[in-house]
């Protein structure tokens, strides 16, 4: 986040940004991670926060130890996945995951969250198999794309 912030400032101060009005990574797309064992990391709104900014939400959870790429971390592999979705737009809210090495998963729901991206968009977006990032296509199924 402070190289994000310090990004913004720059681009101010050199007169490349028109102001703050167009960054919004302290609002939506700020990822935050807390490195314990299992790692808890998520981005965007919670839940609770999506439903009092007065979304129409819908969530998916997902275990991530049903994922085969999952397996392949050892057979005792715990973790969850939850998406929060804006059922009026289908867009991504925010995400959250929990269990070992899941930090690597939060970067490309950050994009989606920053960018807003429909289910119907990241129904195209194929992970690498076999790892744990398939858990997007369990969720999008759970979710009933």
């Amino acid at each position: 986040m402070g190289k994000y912030q310090a990004r913004v400032c720059a681009d101010v101060i050199t007169a490349r940004s028109g102001g703050l009005e167009g960054d919004i990574a302290d609002e939506r797309g700020a990822p935050q991670v807390i490195f314990t064992d299992p790692q808890v990391c998520a981005v965007g709104l919670t839940e609770a926060r999506a439903r009092a900014a007065g979304f129409t939400v819908r969530t998916v959870e997902y275990d991530l130890a049903a994922v085969i790429g999952a397996r392949l971390r050892g057979d005792d592999y715990q973790g969850r996945a939850k998406l929060v979705v804006d059922e009026e737009r289908r867009v991504l809210l925010g995400a959250t995951f929990v269990g070992p090495s899941v930090v690597d998963l939060l970067h490309s729901a950050t994009i989606a969250v920053t960018c807003e991206a429909s289910l119907d968009q990241l129904r195209h977006a194929v992970p690498v198999f076999p790892t744990v990032s398939e858990i997007w296509l369990s969720l999008q199924t759970e979710y009933g794309l």
